[in-house]
């Protein structure tokens, strides 16, 4: 694992800030329920994954989620919608950084991107449904949901939105992706440099 020095922590710092700036621009999908929100901020975490190693992409989505936390605070009170997005985004980055670091191609990345959309989704739907979904209905007091209830919730709302909330952010920084290639892999390598 690469060690983090200060030129890191300056940009994970300014990673996390435009992170936060784009979980702002967050937007609704029609058919799914309000509280589903889609926004891009994992693709700051997704690129300080991958200059200066999963630490530093597990930084960005907590710090993120700390901002918003604390500037726009939380329906329930408790940062239970923060700690889903921390988690998720925990759950998208660290597949797309170890599955790209294997496969070190545009071809790996796809395949990253995917699998880390997939991962992401089927363990959002297990969390739901255990975890966050119960704690959601308890902080808000409302009558808490049938096992049958939750589980038409996460087959029919939580699993296809978080695959396609994946695939969008996949698609996105795909074409970022294009365009920076050779820029990460360069500031990988000199992040690579420092930390020896």
């Amino acid at each position: 694992m690469k060690k983090l020095n200060v030129k890191a922590y300056v940009a994970i710092g300014m990673l996390s800030s435009i992170a936060y700036v784009l979980m702002l621009l967050n937007f609704p999908l029609p058919p799914f329920p309000n509280f589903l929100m889609i926004d891009f901020s994992d693709i700051p975490a997704l690129i300080a994954a991958l200059i200066f190693g999963p630490l530093a992409g597990i930084l960005v989505e907590l710090f993120k989620n700390i901002l918003d936390y604390f500037m726009t605070g939380s329906a329930t009170g408790v940062p239970v919608g923060h700690i889903s997005n921390f988690l998720a985004g925990i759950l998208f980055v660290l597949p797309v950084y170890y599955i790209f670091n294997r496969l070190k191609s545009k071809k790996g990345m796809t395949i990253g991107l995917i699998s880390g959309s997939i991962i992401m989704a089927i363990m959002m739907s297990v969390l739901n449904y255990i975890v966050i979904l119960p704690a959601y209905t308890f902080f808000l007091n409302f009558p808490a949901m049938s096992a049958p209830e939750m589980r038409t919730m996460v087959v029919t709302g939580i699993l296809p939105f978080n695959i396609i909330k994946g695939l969008l952010i996949a698609a996105v920084f795909m074409l970022i992706y294009s365009k920076m290639s050779v820029w990460i892999t360069k500031q990988s390598q000199n992040a690579l440099k420092s930390a020896v």
